[in-house]
């Protein structure tokens, strides 16, 4: 179980502007083309600047319900809450655990973000 990549959120070079139709009449059943597109980025995070996406790779966090190829939105600005799952630093290497009051006080763990978001691929 590794991570395979790290993406960090990019700005949207195009942005796509909403318009109305200007014709009397009925109106055009492609008027649906119109409407601007759905932007996930701005559903799913709430800091850009502090949102990292990563890739999972096997199948080692499948008792979260974390598969092989998943996607997770990891939020460093997040308040980190028991009961919550986080990526954290343990033993110098990053893994993910669900958020304790006992594990918050443990000096070997370094909460490095908490889990937003768990993308499955269907």
């Amino acid at each position: 179980m590794e991570f395979e990549e790290l993406y960090k959120i990019k700005t949207p070079d195009e942005v796509h502007q909403a318009g109305t139709s200007k014709q009397t009449g009925f109106p055009s059943p492609a008027t649906h083309y119109l409407e601007s597109t759905i932007d996930l980025n701005s559903i799913l995070t709430s800091n850009r600047d502090a949102t990292f996406f990563i890739r999972i790779s096997g199948n080692g966090w499948k008792a979260y319900n974390i598969l092989n190829q998943d996607v997770l939105i990891i939020d460093r600005a997040a308040v980190a809450k028991p009961g919550k799952l986080a990526l954290v630093v343990k033993a110098g290497s990053f893994k993910i655990e669900r958020l304790t009051a006992a594990s918050a006080k443990k000096d070997e763990l370094t909460v490095w973000g908490v889990v937003t978001y768990i993308i499955h691929s269907v």
